[in-house]
């Protein structure tokens, strides 16, 4: 087997354009660590409907050259000759590479492509899609992995309401099966005639999310992390425009950095990430929060002296607050099987239709149906989409946009002389209290976790902690006209109502589970509320952990 990988190797550092990876092959060979070679080469990134994404370094199961230019590839085919690409990148290792390959690749294929002028936000790329009527995009960016890590995402194109949209099947398909057909990538014709964009892109962006329902009131103020990414100067700008006080940063996470050195992952939803973020907000006596992910399109948001908040309570405030602004009988919202259930709630108080779509924003950015507008829509993940009754400025999540909106509502909240928080307790008592958790299981071997799901769906539990099981939904041959994906849902009820959602992760070998635990709030208030749900989700929690054999 070890000969079989080094024959892998000498053929792919014969046809690596790149002198880099070139020499960690040769590196490899010479010191014979045949468990590297076969890390490498004993393997392949799939392109799915998230694209790639991966370590960088050799061979076909590395963010590479080499991969990279294969995947332009397979784009330029299933886009067609002639098809115009709009091309972003984040600041990562290698993206100003990877980006400038995939033009390369395009116009040699005969396409149109046009890439973007610096290092700028995922919903920068995915507007300039929408807004030129370009045939499909590409963005450079492994959202907040860790510094090892780059990735390769795909945007539809087009003129419709989905336009600048992530792909969905069959689509992967066809660009997985052309990427598959080129043999060798210094093989493939390179052009070199391919646009670089101006700032208007950037400036028609901002204009876009300007025209968001953002209300009048702009007395709020704000600390704020890009977590080492490309956030800054957009959103910086974006405040600046739309009448917001600056932000105050954390200046030792202000500027684009690929080794993100303050944080051990980039993530805001680890623990630690959002330290600095919280000691500054905490410090300087700011009314809200504000972090990006290093792509820009996911939005974390604290209290200071109170904490961050969950996706799910920010998604439910939000969407609130653009029910309020927004008009029209075609007006519908939509989040994922994974959040929490309190959308479809707001949704049913304001008179609107709420989806439910499968998680990933290429599923929400569709959830409309025909004479459908989409005014909002979230996953628990802190990804949310606004529109107000000017349009859609993305098909996809935006950070940027949503900070403005957090920004809006904390400024009208402070005129009445309130807080975020005090938004939650209105929702808590009008709504019941949605309190939600995550939980993962990690495992060494994949087959454990199908093992698990198969034995669950045999013998389903009769209850998660001092919750009964009132019902299971089975997500794996398609559900209320949802594609198949492996999923388990549980309804509990008893001394609270809730909701243990379980689905493998698509991108490491562990078990996510989504608690959700529903209580009215009763004349002791809120907060007692929630302690009563801290408690519940704890059992849940250990319920959960229970789940796999020691």
């Amino acid at each position: 087997m070890g000969d079989s990988y080094r024959a892998q190797a000498l053929a792919w550092r014969e046809h690596d354009p790149d002198p880099q990876t070139r020499a960690e092959v040769t590196a490899l060979l010479e010191a014979g660590d045949d468990a590297a070679l076969a890390d490498r080469f004993g393997a392949r990134l799939e392109f799915g409907t998230a694209g790639l994404r991966g370590e960088l370094g050799a061979g076909p199961n590395r963010m590479n050259r080499v991969t990279v230019m294969r995947a332009a590839a397979g784009v330029a085919r299933w886009a067609g000759a002639g098809a115009t690409v709009v091309i972003g990148y984040d600041a990562r290792h290698r993206s100003a590479d990877f980006a400038r390959d995939s033009a390369a690749v395009l116009t040699g294929a005969g396409c149109t492509a046009l890439l973007l002028p610096r290092p700028l936000p995922t919903p920068v790329l995915a507007h300039t899609v929408r807004d030129l009527a370009a045939d499909a995009g590409i963005m450079v960016t492994a959202s907040h992995n860790p510094p090892r890590d780059n990735g390769y995402k795909v945007y539809a194109g087009g003129a419709g309401p989905d336009a600048g949209a992530q792909i969905v099947p069959p689509a992967d398909t066809a660009i997985s099966a052309a990427i598959d057909a080129v043999e060798f990538a210094d093989r493939l014709p390179m052009g070199t005639g391919w646009q670089v964009l101006g700032e208007e892109v950037v400036d028609r962006y901002l204009s876009a999310v300007g025209r968001l329902p953002l209300g009048g009131e702009r007395d709020v103020t704000t600390a704020y992390t890009p977590l080492h990414g490309v956030g800054g100067a957009t959103l910086a700008t974006a405040f600046a425009r739309a009448g917001f006080p600056a932000p105050v940063t954390v200046l030792e996470q202000a500027e684009p950095d690929p080794d993100f050195p303050t944080v051990e992952f980039p993530n805001p939803e680890e623990p630690g990430a959002m330290d600095l973020a919280l000691a500054l907000g905490r410090d300087a006596g700011t009314d809200i929060v504000l972090a990006n992910d290093p792509d820009a399109d996911r939005l974390a948001v604290g209290v200071p002296g109170h904490g961050l908040l969950t996706g799910d309570q920010v998604g439910g405030l939000l969407a609130e607050y653009v029910l309020e602004r927004t008009s029209g009988a075609d007006r519908m919202v939509a989040t994922t099987i994974v959040s929490a259930g309190l959308l479809p709630k707001i949704a049913a108080a304001h008179g609107v239709r709420c989806a439910e779509t499968l998680t990933g924003f290429k599923w929400l950015a569709r959830a409309a149906g025909p004479g459908e507008r989409c005014v909002f829509a979230y996953e628990e993940a802190l990804g949310y989409c606004l529109a107000g009754d000017a349009g859609r400025p993305v098909a996809d999540k935006d950070g940027i946009g949503a900070a403005l909106a957090v920004a809006a509502m904390a400024a009208e909240a402070k005129r009445a002389g309130r807080t975020l928080l005090d938004l939650l307790d209105d929702q808590a008592r009008r709504y019941g209290l949605h309190a939600t958790a995550q939980e993962s299981l990690r495992v060494a071997d994949r087959a454990v976790i199908g093992g698990t799901l198969r034995r669950l769906r045999a013998w389903p539990p009769r209850a998660f902690g001092d919750l009964e099981v009132e019902g299971v939904e089975d997500f794996a041959e398609g559900r209320g006209g949802l594609p198949a994906t492996d999923a388990l849902r549980y309804r509990l009820g008893g001394p609270a109502r809730g909701r243990v959602t379980l689905r493998p992760s698509g991108t490491e070998p562990k078990l996510k589970a989504y608690l959700e635990v529903v209580l009215p709030v009763e004349s002791a208030g809120p907060a007692a509320a929630r302690a009563r749900a801290g408690e519940h989700l704890a059992d849940l929690r250990a319920a959960v952990r229970e789940l796999f054999p020691a």
